[in-house]
């Protein structure tokens, strides 16, 4: 064998190597990036919202909600919003608020992190909405604890939305009135331009969860989400397939062309158990709340890397 060769086989063998070890590396830094989330905190909180009952917008019980989130929030050193309005349903006015804590970064430029905080009133049922309305409201609050102790490149805001289920029947008008109103406030300052992307949180606790993608969601960051659970060995409560449409509180941010992703469980619609009795907290997991956590922590490191300011 020449020497040419054998130099050849030596380089190639080397490049080899170090592309393992940039392979290793990276896996490492990634799961070092989704590390921390506390399902068991998370699930502390989950039960001590459900131990409030139903939390149907303009309820006392979703008052003792926002201040039970408020004073969580307030120990991450969160500066805190409350942004009040009053919502014309088809059975009159109603009292909303929507609670906004915000994490500063390096940069003024904003990733909101969301999900709603009240629950459905639903007919004939003490409907305490475990998984649709607690879950993604105990999720915010142990993110909000976790990245307040990191440094991170952008700022995070933490919009827990009162309004979102449909106070009669499910339209564009009668459905997540404190994400439209939120939206509208940051149109009309100008703070919208701002916002670089949006992350949704529905229904995270569920005790055997189906992540489909979902179909309004921008792509690229479905993607992003779905890759990271994918790395993080979560394929089987993510798994690949056709996307299905879902109208949630991400709908008004798609509509002005913020890059904005929906991680819902699809197993309630799937297996009819939506907005029914069986949405308890023996139905949800504190497994699920952090393997969810853990997805959203990594997509987050991800997002810091590829979002430009």
């Amino acid at each position: 064998m020449s020497r040419k060769k054998t130099t050849g086989l030596v380089v190639a063998g080397a490049v080899t190597v170090a592309l393992v070890i940039m392979h290793y590396r990276s896996q490492g830094h990634f799961r070092e990036a989704a590390k921390g989330f506390d399902g068991a905190r998370a699930f502390e909180d989950l039960k001590r919202l459900v131990a409030l009952g139903p939390r149907p917008s303009g309820s006392p019980a979703i008052e003792r909600a926002r201040e039970y989130i408020t004073a969580q929030l307030a120990r991450t050193g969160a500066e805190i919003q409350r942004e009040p309005f009053t919502a014309t349903t088809p059975d009159g006015p109603i009292p909303m608020v929507d609670v906004v804590g915000a994490l500063p970064g390096r940069s003024s430029k904003v990733v909101m992190i969301a999900g709603h905080y009240d629950t459905a009133w639903v007919k004939g049922i003490t409907f305490v909405g475990a998984n649709d309305g607690g879950s993604s409201a105990a999720e915010l609050l142990e993110l909000a604890r976790v990245l307040s102790g990191h440094s991170h490149r952008f700022t995070y805001w933490f919009a827990f939305f009162d309004g979102e289920e449909a106070i009669e029947d499910w339209s564009a008008s009668d459905s997540l009135y404190g994400s439209r109103q939120f939206f509208k406030a940051l149109r009309g300052s100008g703070k919208l331009r701002e916002v670089r992307a949006v992350v949704l949180l529905d229904m995270v606790g569920g005790s055997d969860p189906q992540f489909r993608p979902e179909a309004n969601s921008t792509l690229w960051i479905r993607e992003l989400v779905f890759s990271s659970a994918d790395r993080l060995g979560y394929r089987n409560a993510f798994p690949s397939g056709a996307a299905i449409p879902v109208e949630d509180d991400h709908l008004p941010f798609l509509a002005a062309g913020v890059p904005a992703v929906d991680i819902i469980d699809f197993t309630p619609f799937l297996h009819g158990y939506h907005h029914t009795a069986l949405d308890t907290l023996d139905h949800c997991s504190p497994d699920t709340q952090e393997m969810v956590g853990r997805v959203m922590l990594a997509t987050l490191a991800e997002l810091e890397r590829r979002l430009p300011d």
